[in-house]
């Protein structure tokens, strides 16, 4: 965000949905069959939500004021944009973490295929990351007040963050990778955004601009067209194992005259 700007940096990490279908496709989580309108289905409804939130992070259009708002924003007269940008540094780094970012739940969808516990992969996932943030920490801030913990915002900020967006939110994401794969997960990311304009608006009486509509809009239709396209895949593979079950095979043994014969019958019910 330093490198280059924060909008341009939100705009970026919208596009983990796409980034997490490529990299499902390439290790076979994802079958995609061009051919096949639900394939077809999910890689436009991926490239609709990343596009609607990029529409609602880069165009604001007239501002739409459904709250009456006493007073004006504070946020206006400042600006995001930083004087020393280094775009190329900032953009590499952007992508890298997004492909670190979707590398994680698709090492998460092959973890739980091996290791179904939920609760203890999650416990896994907070403690190594308690151990390499506080390492992290240890080089980077040099101060020590800063790991001093005092009955404030701040602290309430970080219990929030640790209950609810690591530890709950890690575990029904897992529950989520496990039924419906990585790709179904990370659609939803870009609705974070939508929800996020619309408290913004509710409770902070901010504007709302035509631009956060019409990406909404994308969105919401995007992840309609991606929830379609998973759900026929859900169908079509619960259809081709129960035709590839069969029934089972039982040998009847009857002596006729003092020899023994085997007759292969597909029919339990009549071998009693």
């Amino acid at each position: 965000m330093k490198a280059t700007s924060a909008t341009y940096s939100s705009a970026f990490v919208n596009a983990l949905p796409a980034a997490t279908f490529i990299m499902a496709v390439i290790f076979r989580l994802e079958t995609v069959n061009l051919k096949k309108i639900r394939s077809l289905a999910k890689v436009i409804g991926t490239a609709i939500t990343v596009g609607g939130a990029m529409v609602m992070t880069l165009y604001k259009g007239p501002a739409i004021e459904l709250i009456k708002a006493a007073h004006t924003s504070i946020h206006g007269g400042s600006s995001s944009e930083t004087t020393d940008q280094h775009w190329i540094t900032g953009t590499l780094a952007l992508m890298g973490s997004i492909i670190s970012w979707a590398g994680f739940f698709i090492l998460q969808s092959f973890t739980l295929k091996k290791y179904p516990a939920e609760l203890s992969l999650v416990m896994w996932i907070c403690g190594m990351g308690t151990i390499l943030n506080t390492a992290a920490s240890l080089v980077m801030v040099r101060d020590m007040r800063a790991w001093k913990i005092g009955m404030d915002s701040g602290t309430l900020a970080a219990v929030y963050s640790g209950v609810v967006c690591s530890g709950m939110a890690y575990y029904i994401q897992s529950i989520v990778i496990r039924e419906r794969g990585p790709v179904f997960t990370t659609s939803f990311s870009p609705m974070c955004m939508i929800i996020t304009a619309f408290l913004g608006t509710l409770v902070l009486a901010e504007k709302i601009h035509l631009g956060s509509i019409i990406g909404a809009v994308f969105i919401v239709f995007g992840l309609y067209s991606v929830v379609w396209g998973k759900a026929k895949d859900e169908v079509i593979s619960t259809e081709e194992k129960i035709g590839m079950q069969e029934l089972p095979i039982t040998n009847i043994i009857s002596t006729d005259g003092g020899g023994i014969s085997c007759a292969p019958n597909k029919s339990v019910a009549n071998s009693t």
